[in-house]
Formats: structure tokens, C-alpha cells, sequence
């Protein structure tokens, strides 16, 4: 019988800038499932690397801390907002956050659970508006809150400072809410504000984490981190409910392990958000480019003359953001290059060149 091969399917010189996603797995992540692969370990995180796994985490989130590998963004959320939530309360978050607007529904199919949308400046909620959307919820023809969930960094590429957390998560204590923290970026976050994890997390008063590790060079691999044990009752019960348990957990633990043991996690994300910085610099002063968000983290957020956009996603992967406003997104990742930024906006520079010469060529 002939040996099957696989082949190639994409080339791998193609590099874009829609999606963190987007990017491969990190070499050192791929190295440590191949180092986790051979012989037979214990099933359902009953494996060396899961044990191993919850130390690393009681280090990076404080001794109480308690981890729970998963294999998305998305389930890490569904299972942390079940397990902070009773089953009639509700949930308020930013309008526009990632749990409300890219998740498919799914805190409210899988968990059953409703989401309070909240205003946003910069993505960013108050512990005033918090405290408005829970009077009003109290009312008894509505759902009540029973936790808020913050983005960091939000879905607008900024961030909560660990002061801004703090009086968030004490004004949220103080009206009985629990504090999810949706963290699929927040190692970039803790990078470009200076901190360890800790100090934007459990010192913060944050109850459990959807820490993210995909976006930052996993293959396959998110957690839920409990950072104030009994928070979260029946979480585990969750996770397997919410198909969030993995078989084979060690290949999870790995990834993690791989990021968060060593220094990794830190340098991804430092190299993402340099990246960013560099291709806002690149675009300032280019005529017909208006950057319209602080550039905080991985996420460069702009608005260019139609024509050039269109040109420009002909050649290169990017979203717009925002059709009404022609506001675009464009994310860079552990592997993106000086080179291809450098590409990119000069490419940039270019059609937006081409636009503003045929404007005035008209006029």
C-alpha cells in the first residue's frame, strides 16, 4: 500500500494582516507536541503536563490560581461565563465586544445565557454605566446580572490599565457581580502596559480568565483560568458539558506549557505589537491614511480612500471594519516581518498616491 504524504496546500509566502489567527503555530509549540507525543500518559488531564501546567499558572496568576486547558477562545468563554452565572442572570459586557458580536451566539445557544451590551469609549466600559445596567436590570420583568465580562485588550486594540480593572471589578464585587476577563489577547496587553499577568488579573480582582493562546502562536489551545477559587462551582462539569474537554489534554497543556514556562509568550507578543507599531509609523504621514485608535497592541485601525482599499485586499488579506465609516483592521502576529510590513506600506503609500493624483488631476 503506498505511503500517504500531505501535501502543501497554501503558500507560505503569502502574509496578510486580517487575523492573529491567520498565523502558523510557533516552532517551539510545535516541538513541544512532538516532544508530548510518544508513550502513553493518563487521559483527560490526568498527564504530567497538565500537572505541570498548574504550576506554571500559580505562578503567573498567584498561588490560588486554577487552570483548565480548552481547545478554543470561544468555549473558554462559553464555560467561565456558565460557571460564574446562575441560570436566570444575564451577563453585561461592551457593545461591540468579541462575546456579543463574533461568537455566533454562542454564549446564548450553548450557555443560555443573555448579554447586556453596555457603551464603550475606546471599548472600554465604566463602573458607572456598570452600575446603571445593574440597577435597571434589577427590575423584576428583567434578567439580572451576574457578572460582567471586560475584553483586554478590547476589541479596538486597547487596554485596561490594571487600575482601570480594579475599579471595575470593585464597583462589579460591590453590586454582587462576578468578573470574567476575556484575555485572547491579553498577553499582548500585559506586554505593551508593562505588567505581569498577575497584576492584571488576580490583583486586579478578577475572578476567572479566558486566557487566550492561539492567537499568540498556539495550534490549538485557550484555558480558563479560576484566579479566586469558588467563583466558578462546577466548572469542570462545564467544561465536559460544553465539549471543552479534550481527550488527549496533555497535547493542550503542551502548547501552553511551551508559551507560558519560558519567556515565550512575552516575545510573541512583544514582536506582534512592535510589528503594529511599525506599520502605524510607516502609514502616518501617508497622504489619504487617517489612523482612527490609539495603537496600542497588535491592531493597527485606519480609513483610506475606497479605491485604494479595494486595491490593496486584492493583494493582501486585511477586514474592513466598518463599512459605514470605511474604517479597516489590520492585525500583525508573532511571525510577522520588518519585510512585510515594509511591503505592506509601501503598498499602502502607493494607491493612496494613485487616488490622490487622480483627484487632483480632476480638479
Amino acid at each position: 500500500m503506498p505511503a500517504v504524504t500531505t501535501s502543501r496546500l497554501h503558500d507560505p509566502a503569502v502574509r496578510g494582516f486580517a487575523s492573529d489567527n491567520a498565523a502558523g503555530a510557533h516552532p517551539e509549540v510545535l516541538a513541544a507536541l512532538a516532544a508530548a507525543n510518544d508513550g502513553h500518559v493518563g487521559s483527560y488531564g490526568a498527564d504530567p503536563y497538565t500537572a505541570a501546567l498548574a504550576d506554571v499558572v500559580r505562578r503567573h496568576f498567584g498561588p490560588q490560581a486554577q487552570v483548565h486547558p480548552v481547545l478554543s477562545g470561544t468555549g473558554a468563554n462559553v464555560v467561565a461565563l456558565q460557571a460564574l452565572t446562575r441560570r436566570w442572570e444575564a451577563v453585561a459586557c461592551a457593545r461591540g465586544a468579541h462575546v456579543d458580536d463574533d461568537e455566533g451566539g454562542a454564549p446564548e445557544h450553548v450557555g443560555g445565557i443573555k448579554l447586556v451590551g453596555l457603551p464603550a469609549v475606546d471599548g472600554k466600559v465604566t463602573p458607572d454605566d456598570l452600575e446603571a445596567a445593574a440597577v435597571r436590570a434589577a427590575a423584576p420583568m428583567r434578567a439580572p446580572l451576574g457578572a460582567v465580562s471586560l475584553t483586554q485588550s478590547t476589541e479596538l486594540g486597547t487596554c485596561y490599565t490594571p487600575e482601570e480593572t480594579a475599579a471595575l471589578t470593585r464597583r462589579a464585587h460591590d453590586l454582587g457581580l462576578r468578573v470574567h476577563l476575556d484575555g485572547a489577547r491579553l498577553v499582548n496587553a500585559a506586554v505593551a502596559l508593562g505588567c505581569d499577568l498577575r497584576a492584571l488579573t488576580t490583583d486586579a480582582g478578577v475572578d476567572v480568565v479566558s486566557l487566550g493562546a492561539t492567537k499568540n502562536g498556539a495550534l490549538l489551545a485557550d484555558a480558563v483560568v479560576v484566579c479566586r477559587p469558588g467563583t466558578a462551582e462546577g466548572l469542570e462539569r462545564l467544561r465536559k458539558q460544553s465539549l471543552q474537554l479534550a481527550s488527549k489534554t496533555r497535547f493542550v497543556a503542551a502548547q501552553l506549557l511551551a508559551l507560558l514556562d519560558g519567556d515565550l509568550w512575552r516575545t510573541s507578543a512583544a514582536h506582534a505589537n512592535a510589528m503594529a507599531a511599525r506599520l502605524a509609523a510607516a502609514v502616518a504621514d501617508v497622504p489619504g491614511v487617517r489612523i482612527t485608535r490609539p495603537v496600542q497592541v497588535n491592531a493597527v485601525f485606519a480609513v483610506l480612500p475606497a479605491p485604494a482599499r479595494a486595491r490593496l485586499q486584492e493583494r493582501f488579506a486585511f477586514h474592513l471594519w466598518d463599512a459605514t465609516t470605511g474604517e479597516v483592521r489590520w492585525m500583525t502576529a508573532f511571525d510577522t516581518r520588518d519585510e512585510d510590513v515594509d511591503r505592506f506600506a509601501a503598498a499602502v503609500a502607493a494607491e493612496c498616491a494613485q487616488d490622490t493624483g487622480a483627484r487632483a488631476g480632476a480638479a
